[in-house]
């Protein structure tokens, strides 16, 4: 005999949506400021002479185009249910959030080759452009970040572009300080290496990242969920006699899910009723552990054994 019972709770999303969905708006700006910062330092980079703004630009790029992807995401993951997409289509905005890792990386590997090309041929970089553009860009950027600094707590999708425009402010500070050095001393050198220092800042924040994004796709235990501590709370509850099949997973930003076999005394489940028994196991996790969704399957004694020789 088996019951389940599904119990949702809202996390910072919109109604309806996911945790990404209610900065729609703000990535939409995000997006517009960063593509006009990609044309101006684009035209101040070929001005200027100056690698470091054409790199930043050429990251910023990448940016833009995660952005576009994120609100993608947000389009796709907002999409009801169906019988064959039983979550709907959440899961994109993990995929979108894993893309924009690789772009981080390309782009990082990008900006780390053409450093090395200006250190073998040098070039003159116009010191007084390359402060000006950098300036302009270290703005937008932070305008950016007021934006995005909210959602960024919510969501991975609204992270990946909150750490993508914050590493963009970075390098703008780092144009900004090359740019000086050159205008007071002269040393053309401060145009790649600020360059390279763009580059190694590209690289921690977009592990850290990846490293979030993989955890949810290969459905591992949410972040702040033990799973010892779940079990124990599950088998304190009075007429469980024990827990299998616990699994406790993230379908996207927002949205922790678990399930449960629980096996059940025969005794407690005629005096107490599945209903609240149901109605128990929910307000334990539910006062406790920060899950979405939660699914239990009621089982009497010796009910397990019975499963596995069907399995066989």
């Amino acid at each position: 005999m088996g019951a389940g019972h599904d119990h949702g709770h809202a996390h910072g999303a919109a109604a309806g949506g996911t945790a990404t969905s209610a900065y729609r708006g703000r990535l939409r700006m995000a997006l517009a400021i960063t593509l006009g910062i990609v044309v101006v330092q684009i035209v101040g980079g070929a001005l200027a002479d100056s690698l470091a703004l054409v790199a930043d630009s050429a990251h910023m790029a990448t940016d833009a185009l995660g952005l576009g992807m994120a609100l993608l995401a947000i389009h796709f993951a907002n999409r009801p249910p169906s019988d064959r997409a039983t979550f709907g289509y959440a899961r994109a905005e993990i995929l979108a959030a894993l893309a924009n890792c690789l772009l981080l990386l390309g782009a990082g590997g990008y900006v780390v080759y053409e450093s090395v090309q200006r250190f073998i041929t040098p070039a003159e970089t116009e010191g007084r452009l390359a402060l000006l553009f950098g300036a302009i860009g270290l703005v937008a950027n932070l305008v950016s970040l007021a934006l995005l600094m909210r959602g960024q707590k919510e969501s991975l999708n609204v992270r990946g572009a909150f750490l993508e425009v914050a590493a963009d402010a970075l390098g703008s500070v780092t144009v900004i300080v090359s740019s000086v050095v050159i205008m007071l001393t002269g040393w053309q050198a401060a145009d790649p290496i600020a360059s390279l220092v763009i580059a190694l800042m590209i690289a921690p924040r977009t592990w850290k990242l990846l490293r979030e994004t993989l955890s949810v796709l290969l459905e591992t235990a949410p972040k702040g969920v033990d799973m010892a501590e779940v079990r124990s709370h599950i088998l304190a509850t009075d007429g469980v006699e024990d827990v299998h099949d616990l699994h406790a997973w993230t379908i996207t930003s927002g949205m922790p899910v678990l399930s449960a076999h629980v096996v059940v005394s025969p005794e407690a489940l005629n005096a107490i009723g599945h209903e609240k028994m149901l109605h128990e196991l929910q307000g334990c996790l539910g006062d406790h552990f920060d899950v979405e969704h939660c699914t239990f399957q009621l089982e009497p004694s010796g009910h397990a054994e019975h499963e596995a020789r069907l399995c066989h």
